[in-house]
């Protein structure tokens, strides 16, 4: 199943209740109307994970993002990790190096090319944390 889709509303859906401070309620009733089922089950499970789990997320992204602190980030970038970071946990199915590029190509869409090291660098380093044993089929380097 392409999962693309439902990250990128999952992120339109944290974003703005994030920059907004609207309710996610209604913001996930208003994105999702309209989304396939597949999508909106997969967008909901991702926001109502990572929004339980927001002050955990936060930490790991605080702790590997040197330097910076999590309130001063771009709202998109912080919203970007903490999906990511959240799938990285949760979603033992998806490959790491799936949920990183799919982070990388919505800083790149959404945010700048900075930004795209930024979350690659910040993903990498909790993927250890939150990984350790990396995927499965992938030999370690």
């Amino acid at each position: 199943m392409a999962r693309h889709h439902a990250r990128e509303l999952a992120l339109k859906i944290l974003f703005e209740h994030d920059l907004a401070q609207s309710t996610l309620p209604t913001v996930l009733e208003r994105t999702l109307r309209g989304a396939s089922e597949a999508d909106g089950a997969y967008a909901r499970e991702l926001v109502e994970g990572t929004a339980a789990e927001q002050k955990l997320l936060d930490e790991w992204i605080s702790e590997a993002a040197h330097d910076w602190r999590i309130h001063r980030m771009p709202t998109i970038d912080r919203n970007i990790l903490r999906l990511a970071s959240y799938e990285m946990a949760h979603e033992r199915d998806v490959p790491l190096s799936v949920i990183i590029d799919e982070a990388v190509e919505l800083a790149q869409a959404y945010s700048t090319d900075e930004a795209k090291r930024f979350v690659n660098g910040v993903l990498g380093a909790i993927a250890v944390k939150v990984r350790p044993e990396g995927d499965p089929d992938r030999p370690k380097t």
